[in-house]
């Protein structure tokens, strides 16, 4: 769960803080949301890298070598002087952050499958759901305390205290003997062999575009919220937390639902519906000019859905390859990163007081999702039915 604490964090955290580092750094939110992308390319890239690293040598020293380097490059982030530094060293704390979470869904695998992988998934996304709730307001304290640069201390404080966590309490899940020979050939390899999947295919995307949804209003929210709906640095953190956490009480929901035989397909098919009537009605009352804070509580649905589609379409995907658990999950979170590693700078297109850019991006990701499911309607493989 602290592992899973690692990315969110390393998000959410300073995002009360951009208006601050755009006024600092002289740049607009685009160039801000670059620092965000940066972590995002590098989190894709490591689980790219890692993931099957962690098929060949085990799961725990990927984690421990990992943990560290990310904290160290945390704290090199407070002393960044300038935004393209910045942005360097968030490239290399996305790709540490990489192990605990390419390694972390690697060890449910490990220990699980079907419908208890699908329950497991669920109690972790909600448990890791308290990261998204507490790091803005964090944030959103430290920042009106002792400035942006203070953030970064303190995160890399945080993740000392989960490497010293991690030495520990976390075994090695994976005996040598269910070792095999991994490396970028072999992901590339499994990549090749999974694209001629269609239903793997359809909970990826669903999973990917869902996740590039959620990035268009992380990307998007501190100029959403103080700019828009005109809410001070404090108020925005609250109001994201409010966001993280009816997606971790959804989450929680998920999970108790599944451990009593509901099907996580059906699960994530809802979720999306809620999902894509909430973006798409967003985007059409801003476009007719009503867009107040009031209506923007709708919102709230959003993140509903969200919590019954992350931890399912997860299950569903890794599953397909429980041999190599490790170079699925890679597969899966290279493909979550560039997605959102796209979406995060478009959001600045609209400027700082524009919502139509984020809920037009929202929908258009949402709806890709949900014709992504039709890949999983395969009369040819009953494995997604089963499940």
């Amino acid at each position: 769960m602290l592992l899973a604490f690692v990315p969110p964090m390393g998000i959410d955290m300073y995002l009360p803080a951009f208006p601050r580092l755009a006024d600092e750094f002289r740049t607009d939110p685009a160039g801000v949301q670059l620092t965000l992308t940066a972590f995002v390319i590098g989190l894709a890239l490591g689980q790219l890298v890692l993931g099957p690293l962690s098929d060949r040598y085990g799961r725990r020293l990927l984690i421990l070598a990992g943990t560290a380097v990310c904290g160290a490059s945390a704290a090199a982030c407070a002393l960044a002087p300038t935004l393209e530094t910045l942005t360097a060293l968030r490239f290399v704390m996305g790709f540490s952050a990489a192990a605990g979470v390419v390694v972390g869904r690697a060890v449910i695998s490990d220990t699980a499958q079907g419908p208890a992988a699908a329950r497991m998934f669920a109690i972790l996304m909600a448990l890791s759901g308290i990261a998204p709730i507490t790091a803005p307001l964090i944030g959103g304290v430290v920042t009106s305390a002792a400035g942006w640069r203070a953030v970064w201390y303190t995160l890399a404080v945080g993740l000392l205290l989960t490497l010293l966590v991690a030495l520990v309490g976390v075994p090695e899940s994976l005996p040598p003997e269910r070792r095999h020979a991994g490396g970028l050939r072999a992901t590339l390899a499994t990549a090749r062999a999974l694209l001629t999947d269609r239903v793997y295919l359809g909970y990826t995307f669903a999973f990917g575009f869902g996740f590039a949804a959620l990035f268009c209003y992380i990307a998007a929210s501190p100029f959403f919220l103080q700019y828009v709906l005109g809410l001070s640095v404090r108020q925005a953190a609250v109001a994201f937390a409010a966001g993280a956490l009816l997606a971790t009480l959804s989450s929680a929901v998920n999970a108790r639902l599944v451990g009593r035989g509901a099907a996580p397909a059906a699960l994530l098919r809802t979720g999306l519906v809620i999902m894509l009537g909430t973006t798409a009605g967003l985007l059409g009352v801003t476009l007719a000019g009503q867009l107040d804070r009031v209506v923007a509580l709708a919102l709230l649905l959003f993140f509903v859905g969200l919590g019954m589609i992350m931890g399912n379409a997860t299950a569903l995907a890794i599953q397909r390859v429980p041999k190599a658990a490790g170079s699925g999950s890679a597969v899966l979170g290279t493909l979550q990163g560039v997605l959102a590693a796209v979406a995060a700078p478009l959001m600045g297109l609209g400027g700082r007081d524009n919502a139509v850019v984020l809920f037009l991006g929202m929908t258009i990701c949402v709806t890709v999702a949900c014709f992504a499911l039709l890949l999983t309607r395969s009369p040819a493989d009953t494995g997604a039915e089963t499940a």
